[in-house]
């Protein structure tokens, strides 16, 4: 199976070599649609997709993301983004390119829960999620016979507060030899310090099973039995230096009652948070995601 998916990434690499994706966040002005619409068509490319975003057409931020085809793109993609360095000092713009064929060295963590990563590697293994898992990371055991059995790396590192540093020590190392561009917190149940965000700053992205920014922290299920909710979520989030606090890149609910003990209401979640999980890897995979402040704008 892992032979067979091996040649699916490199048949969609193949596929993909003229195709890039220009992500662009700045000051709503006129001509900005007209200016880069007009510099992709002078370099031969063809525009597949656009949306765009502005915050308030007087004073806010627009953002744009163009996906678009162009022949010979390897060769030319030095020349289009140094020539394109013009207009995006014309419009103050934050931008950047994306190439549809560098797929996304990504690690995943979790600790002793596995519905998270088991919906990861299905989508991954079905063509959904086109990344490069480099390795999987876990502080217990369980998942080494799921990871060695796709032919991915497992390292198992134990971790607790006390030990946290070395560990994170440790886990950096590998990551730096994977070079890994993404990490996938798949209900990894340890806090990470300000130290480790600062390596991959809107790299990380967490689920947290609770719709935040309710319930945020441990046992969201226990306190939101103990509230009787109607209604139950789970949030993907980026990960910074304050707890469940990120940018949000995407939730889930699903409509609960008095009926439901914590043990539903917990099975319940679990399914969420594999959609909500899977859906914001989908969309940042696929650049569909710009940051701005502790907010994202996302273009699914």
């Amino acid at each position: 199976m892992l032979k067979d998916y091996r040649k699916t990434l490199e048949e969609y690499r193949q596929n993909n070599l003229d195709r890039a994706r220009l992500l662009i966040k700045c000051p709503d002005q006129p001509g900005i649609v007209a200016a880069v619409s007009t510099f992709l068509q002078n370099h031969g490319a063809n525009i597949l997709e656009s949306n765009q975003y502005s915050e308030d057409p007087v004073g806010g931020t627009f953002f744009i993301r163009m996906e678009f085809a162009c022949p010979g793109l390897t060769e030319k993609k030095a020349r289009i983004e140094a020539e394109f360095a013009e207009i995006g000092s014309r419009f103050n713009m934050k931008y950047e390119f994306r190439y549809v064929s560098s797929l996304k060295k990504t690690a995943i963590f979790v600790s002793k829960e596995p519905h998270c990563l088991r919906e990861l590697l299905w989508e991954w293994q079905n063509g959904d999620l086109m990344m490069e898992i480099s390795c999987i990371i876990s502080n217990y055991e369980d998942s080494r016979e799921l990871a060695e059995s796709l032919g991915i790396p497992f390292y198992y590192i134990p971790a607790n507060k006390e030990i946290r540093n070395e560990v994170e020590e440790k886990q950096l190392k590998i990551l730096e030899e994977h070079g890994i561009e993404l990490i996938i917190l798949a209900r990894y149940m340890q806090i990470l310090t300000p130290n480790f965000v600062s390596h991959y700053p809107k790299q990380i992205i967490n689920i947290h099973h609770s719709f935040l920014p309710a319930f945020i922290g441990a046992r969201p299920y226990e306190r939101a039995f103990a509230r009787g909710v109607k209604l139950i979520g789970a949030t993907s989030h980026y990960v910074t230096n304050d707890l469940d606090e990120g940018p949000i890149i995407e939730q889930g609910v699903e409509r609960v009652n008095h009926r439901d003990q914590v043990q539903e209401l917990k099975k319940i979640g679990k399914n969420i948070e594999r959609s909500v999980l899977a859906r914001a890897v989908k969309w940042h995979l696929q650049d569909r995601v710009i940051v701005t402040g502790n907010k994202t704008i996302v273009f699914d």
